[in-house]
């Protein structure tokens, strides 16, 4: 196996979780900035009907008739607490797991239910540019619509292995929502590797060399293209998480 195909089996996967990790700090983002923006509203005076003027001006008339200034306090917001990186980090763990892990008394349908439409819109954005970045270098190495379908055909076999092989680890607990596991993401990756090199060699016997060199040559990687694409949706769901 290359080098560089180990490499690419890495970020293929380190590059899933992520894009399920920053679908979650988006939205966390967007609802810190809503929770700060209501606060502000809630501590800003809202304007009266009548001329605020005028009644402020009322309020502070003595009997001698002269006007007595006095200074209006500000509101004021308490301050943020202080988050140091690690603190973030640990919270964001939490977050993802809150979100990706499963719950007590949880069924995998109900955590299929509950966890697919966000893991859904994060893979929407990678799989559409794949598939442009495919049909683009097909195109410039004037792969045959035969070609292209015998290479799909190809690739259910090494969806169905990615697909075994993922959920082993889940079951495993290689890969957790649970925990950072870093040296059980590498391994994974790691035989990872063997499934996307196997896949590029199948492609390898429907393309000729010339083929699948003008294709690797406009920047198309198979190996992203087979992990934003891969039915990830068939996933199988955690075990519930042990305190």
């Amino acid at each position: 196996m290359s080098r560089a195909t180990q490499i690419l089996a890495g970020t293929t996967v380190l590059g899933f979780l992520t894009s399920l990790w920053l679908y979650l700090d988006n939205r966390s983002l967007h609802d810190e900035v809503d929770e700060k923006v209501a606060e502000v509203e809630k501590l800003t005076p809202k304007p009266s009907a009548a001329p605020a003027a005028d009644q402020w001006l009322d309020a502070k008339k003595p009997r001698d008739g002269k006007v007595a200034l006095a200074a209006t306090p500000q509101p004021s917001l308490a301050p943020a607490p202080i988050e140091n990186r690690m603190d973030r980090r640990a919270r964001k763990m939490e977050e993802f797991s809150a979100m990706f892990g499963r719950n007590e008394g949880e069924t995998e349908e109900e955590w299929r239910q509950r966890v697919m439409p966000f893991m859904q819109a994060a893979l929407s954005r990678p799989r559409e540019r794949t598939a442009e970045n495919r049909r683009f270098a097909e195109e410039k190495a004037h792969v045959t619509p035969e070609q292209s379908a015998r290479i799909d055909k190809a690739m259910e076999k090494t969806y169905s292995d990615l697909l075994d092989y993922t959920n082993k680890a889940v079951k495993d607990g290689q890969l957790s929502p649970y925990e950072r596991n870093v040296v059980g993401w590498l391994d994974y990756a790691g035989g990872l590797g063997g499934i996307l090199n196997d896949a590029q060699g199948q492609v390898g016997k429907i393309l000729d060399p010339q083929q699948v060199k003008t294709m690797a040559d406009s920047g198309f990687e198979w190996g992203e293209y087979l992990g934003a694409n891969a039915p990830w949706e068939k996933i199988t769901a955690p075990p519930v998480r042990k305190d």
